[in-house]
């Protein structure tokens, strides 16, 4: 492999994953990883990556996808996943949907039945605003337009006003080791204080996000209680969760259910 083929795939698997160490580069490339360091160095210094201790990040963790393109990603997953996740809302619960393509699908998908909803996505508030049982609550704060969301210190004040029974939400990364992530701190620190004002977390991630680290750490796989996710996340992973006690569900795209 010329070294021109190698930035450019080194570029790339950072791209996919949000984040590799300076080992796992050597493997896939089969070259030394002293080798790797200075591909890195030659990469940071040209813009296209960002080094970190032991490997390297990819610059686009920094910027949200637009909602518009989440929207259309991984849609068949999302959408089974969303279905997967709604019966587990009771009448009269209070629950909070994050800004997540998937938590829209599942706004849709939520009857018009009595319960409590708090939300920062504009998407979610304007699903939820025609289904006159529902008492929606927004959080307000900084509108993110790529996302479509609140964030920021008046988005984190109204969330520390309130309690909720169940949460659902998403991130950018779910990674064996390192956890949680999202692409910034200021969307790190929502789901951070969303998974600490649950009675309940269920995370919502289709099995594009894992093995991903990204930019901003949220927090530690121990705090989930229910993973939802679909068919093709890895088994070994999620096996491994399970014995940790977390409950998961694999929603099966290919038809209406999922399985736990």
């Amino acid at each position: 492999m010329l070294a021109a083929e190698r930035y450019e795939k080194i570029v790339q698997l950072i791209n996919e994953r949000g984040s590799m160490r300076v080992s796992e580069l050597s493997e896939q490339c089969q070259v030394t990883e002293e080798t790797i360091r200075r591909d890195l160095d030659k990469l940071e210094q040209a813009g296209r990556l960002r080094r970190s201790h032991g490997g390297a990040v990819s610059v686009k963790e920094q910027q949200e996808i637009p909602y518009t393109e989440r929207e259309i990603a991984h849609v068949a997953e999302k959408k089974k996943i969303a279905e997967a996740a709604v019966p587990f809302i009771r009448p009269n619960d209070r629950i909070l949907l994050d800004a997540s393509s998937t938590a829209w699908y599942m706004a849709a998908l939520i009857p018009d039945i009595p319960l409590t909803v708090l939300t920062n996505s504009i998407k979610v508030a304007f699903e939820l605003a025609g289904k006159e049982k529902i008492e929606l609550i927004s959080t307000g704060g900084i509108l993110a337009s790529r996302s479509l969301s609140y964030v920021g210190p008046l988005t984190e004040r109204s969330l520390d006003l309130y309690h909720v029974d169940k949460a659902f939400l998403s991130c950018k990364g779910v990674h064996p080791e390192r956890g949680l992530s999202e692409s910034n701190e200021l969307q790190a620190r929502i789901k951070q204080k969303m998974i600490g004002m649950a009675d309940q977390v269920f995370l919502l991630a289709d099995s594009s996000k894992f093995g991903v680290q990204a930019l901003t750490n949220v927090g530690s796989l121990d705090e989930i209680h229910v993973m939802i996710t679909d068919s093709d996340a890895p088994r070994e992973f999620l096996e491994t969760l399970e014995g940790r006690g977390m409950a998961v569900i694999r929603a099966d795209k290919s038809s209406s259910g999922g399985e736990a």
